[in-house]
């Protein structure tokens, strides 16, 4: 049985620096970045099969509303995103240990985290559990021989739960009211109206599941491909309680330990706030912005382009 709480918390966006000119050509650490990126992939035993696992019905494209309101004109969906979810998946450990954690924040950006014992013994347990994956394992070795990382798995623990656990004041904010955590698996809110961060599928299915979530449609911009609901990448709109997403992107199916692979390796390699890497038969910019350079404010998938199977 999986638990699923009715609360939640808060929000970040971050207006980060636009892409260079010649952001489309791939350098050199992009290319490296590129080649851990598919070894993360390839290791994820974990991640759900599209079709058989979960279904989702991607329906119309939303309508555009940037305004943080919107009218029902903008709803290119009627129906859920989600049709069908395994949830014996949540058993799994990390799955498990992940779920545990999404219940454990206020959802609006100014109001302070109290962060209980319970909650901290929470977030060890998930740290715990990823860093025996051999996708994390694999994140982990690159990264010492990178110099970026310690050895030590109780000293790399401690260095992921300062990236992403511990609280920082978020902007407009005095007082400690976000983590990297909250703000990029479990989502928050800015004056209760506009949702930001939010970047996590699980997350999605049960705020959905719940009744929290409305999905609006998929967004797709013109240099974005068509969406396709056999694909692990999704850009969506959707409301949450009282607050409007005009454009998020997520990874659909994966699991909990390659997305924070994934985007902790980006995050202490790559000083650019988007990284170009390529995996599978995905094209995809990576952009994962940095606070006081010690914690992650925001990361989230962008997909550029599918490649055609051989």
């Amino acid at each position: 049985m999986v638990q699923v709480s009715t609360s939640t918390r808060k929000s970040s966006s971050f207006a980060g620096p636009k892409s260079q000119p010649n952001s489309h050509i791939m350098i050199e650490s992009d290319r490296e970045l590129s080649t851990i990126a598919q070894e993360l992939w390839d290791s994820d035993t974990n991640r759900l099969k599209p079709g058989k696992d979960y279904r989702i019905s991607l329906q119309g494209k939303a309508g555009d509303s940037m305004t943080g309101l919107y009218e029902d004109d903008n709803d290119g969906a009627g129906y859920p995103l989600f049709t069908f979810v395994d949830e014996n998946t949540f058993k799994k450990e990390t799955f498990s240990a992940f779920i545990s954690l999404l219940d454990n924040y206020e959802s609006d950006t100014g109001e302070p985290e109290i962060v209980t014992p319970e909650e901290v013994a929470e977030n060890h347990k998930f740290l715990d559990a990823i860093i025996q994956t051999s996708t994390m394992k694999i994140a982990h070795k690159y990264l010492v021989e990178k110099r970026l990382s310690p050895m030590d798995d109780t000293k790399f623990k401690e260095q992921l739960y300062r990236i992403w656990f511990e609280l920082y004041a978020r902007r407009g904010s005095s007082r400690p009211d976000s983590s990297g955590f909250e703000h990029v698996f479990v989502g928050e809110t800015r004056g209760r109206r506009t949702v930001i961060g939010f970047h996590n599928w699980i997350q999605l299915y049960l705020q959905e599941k719940l009744g929290h979530i409305d999905y609006k449609g998929y967004t797709v911009s013109a240099n974005s491909p068509q969406p396709d609901e056999n694909k692990h990448i999704l850009a969506l709109q959707f409301s949450w309680k009282n607050g409007i997403k005009p454009k998020g992107s997520i990874f659909v199916g994966v699991s909990p330990e390659f997305e924070m692979a994934l985007y902790t390796v980006c995050f202490l390699s790559s000083p650019n706030e988007r990284v170009k890497v390529q995996f599978n038969l995905y094209d995809v910019e990576i952009v994962c912005h940095h606070y006081n350079q010690k914690h992650i404010g925001t990361t989230y998938p962008v997909l550029l382009k599918y490649q055609k199977p051989h």
